[in-house]
């Protein structure tokens, strides 16, 4: 009986989806929505992602317009943003706060470019171990005399036939990260 795989793959997918989820966090000089996806406001006594609170829009490609269904949530978007790490302060004009982003120097893209290669070799652990917990998994079974040998070989082949597919992945995006940071 050869390894199901199958679980291991979901694995790594939900690695990928994390590590780009982590990416768009990362703030690389044009305006993006996503970087207020974590920062949550204390919304009435329930702490509250600012993109649920209001109307999010780009309006330039360096600035990032919102604008709260209540207005009386401005004053807490306003903390919540200083309080981030985002690094930019908030212009509230009473009805809508505008984030305006600065252009980036080149020793701020080079941080940057260096943090993006931190989260994708992160990443990567993350998949091998994902590969180690499937292999121990694979000799279990061969030692439990639940597979052959051909059959743990297999299943081992298998295992890192994905962690190779799912590691270049990463590089991929990686490097499609490191140019957008680079290029603006």
């Amino acid at each position: 009986m050869k390894l199901d795989t199958k679980v291991y793959e979901e694995k790594m997918k939900k690695s990928i989806e994390s590590y780009k989820y982590d990416l768009g966090s990362i703030r690389a000089g044009r305006a993006n929505a996503s970087v207020l996806e974590r920062i949550n406001v204390d919304y009435y006594g329930v702490p509250t992602p600012v993109t649920q609170i209001g109307t999010v829009s780009v309006s330039d490609a360096r600035t990032i317009v919102i604008q709260p269904w209540d207005s009386s949530t401005l004053k807490g978007i306003e903390k919540a943003i200083l309080a981030s790490d985002l690094g930019i302060t908030p212009a509230n004009d009473g009805k809508v706060i505008r984030l305006v982003f600065p252009q980036l120097t080149e020793d701020r893209r080079k941080e940057l470019k260096k943090q993006v290669s931190k989260m994708g070799e992160d990443a990567k652990v993350a998949i091998r171990n994902i590969r180690r917990d499937a292999m121990d998994k694979a000799k279990d079974m061969k030692k439990n005399s639940e597979m052959t040998e051909d059959e743990q070989k297999s299943s081992e082949k298998s295992i890192q036939d994905l962690t190779d597919k799912y590691i270049k992945e990463i590089d991929a995006i990686t490097a499609g990260k490191e140019k957008e940071i680079m290029e603006i």
